[in-house]
């Protein structure tokens, strides 16, 4: 029987889409290198599919101590009977105390998969990681009750500890692609007869646009000041100016004038661009949850008591449909100087 003390180490899954590292991945190598050197720890990546070589490098260039890598033509494209199969048998051989996932559409598929074959907890969708000074257990926080509340869990009885955190929540930090560490493989077949399911095609676009929020460098979102689904076309032209990516409030969501991809927030996707212009958003909690890492936030709102500009950096009280054609203006001006 397992005790506690046997498990060391904390590992990040690199999730490699394309023969690359998703951007997630890199991220939590950051708040990771923390996490394990307060406890003493190793911080270990984790890499699976095929021909991936690359992506063990970039691991490391991000900060990982070591990778261990598992390469196979059958995890070339992901597969949760692959993937859950290969998770379940390194952490039965090494052990880790605790494991980073982002909160992606396949790692929110393989984490829940994987922490009922070992039998141990998940805290899915975290916004934030820490250690409790008192266990030493991670200390994992999320929304609760519909975003309403920031809950704080822990998993004191069973290793590993895992969680998956949203995109986003944290910086990558600098990459050195001098560093050099351990990449140990690790060949793990999964039976063709094992992988119940097969990937038929994969649709790159949805709904004739693609939306990277998290990768954004510049977002403009719209909220419920703009009144109407039409008044979109505001948001889109001062984005398409300033080379930025269209983002939107749950109330803009809710009320249909903009669809699902582009809401930020607490049940949408946690951004942290170069700059956030904010247009017609009063800044409820949820919302500022999702985007209050910008490095820059401009607000733009009537109401000059909004919870926005609490947050801003830069505020403009007046109406967005006055102040958005000034300025969209005198940027093209700016960029006919240039």
């Amino acid at each position: 029987m397992n005790m506690l003390e046997d498990f060391k180490n904390l590992w990040v899954y690199i999730e490699a889409v394309d023969g690359r590292a998703k951007s997630v991945g890199l991220e939590l190598l950051n708040p990771g290198r923390r996490l394990a050197d307060i406890n003493k720890e190793k911080l270990i990546a984790v890499v699976i599919g095929d021909d991936a070589c690359n992506v063990a490098k970039t691991a490391i260039a991000y900060g990982a101590d070591e990778v261990i890598l598992v390469e196979g033509y059958e995890y070339k494209e992901y597969s949760t009977d692959g993937y859950v199969n290969v998770l379940d048998k390194l952490v039965e051989k090494y052990k880790p105390s605790t494991l980073l996932i982002g909160a992606t559409n396949n790692g929110r598929d393989v984490a829940p998969r994987l922490a009922c074959r070992i039998k141990t907890g998940l805290t899915a969708d975290c916004t934030g990681i820490d250690i409790d000074e008192e266990s030493g257990n991670v200390a994992w926080t999320r929304p609760a009750f519909g975003g309403n509340l920031m809950a704080t869990i822990l998993c004191p009885n069973t290793r590993p500890q895992i969680g998956t955190v949203r995109p986003g929540v944290f910086k990558k930090i600098e990459p050195d692609f001098s560093r050099e560490a351990k990449i140990s493989r690790e060949r793990i077949n999964t039976p063709k007869e094992g992988i119940r399911t097969k990937l038929i095609e994969c649709i790159k676009e949805t709904a004739g646009e693609i939306v990277n929020l998290e990768e954004a460098e510049i977002i403009v979102s719209g909220g419920r000041g703009l009144g109407k689904a039409e008044n979109f076309s505001l948001i889109r032209e001062l984005a398409e100016v300033l080379g930025a990516t269209v983002g939107s409030s749950r109330a803009a969501v809710d009320a249909g004038w903009i669809s699902h991809m582009h809401q930020v927030g607490q049940t949408g996707k946690t951004v942290q661009p170069k700059v956030y212009v904010a247009c017609g958003i009063s800044g409820a909690i949820q919302h500022l949850a999702g985007m209050n890492s910008a490095d820059t936030i401009i607000a733009i709102n009537k109401d000059e008591d909004a919870p926005i500009f609490d947050v801003a950096d830069y505020g403009i009280v007046g109406n967005l449909f006055e102040v958005l054609p000034v300025l969209i203006e005198e940027i093209k001006k700016i960029k006919m100087i240039i």
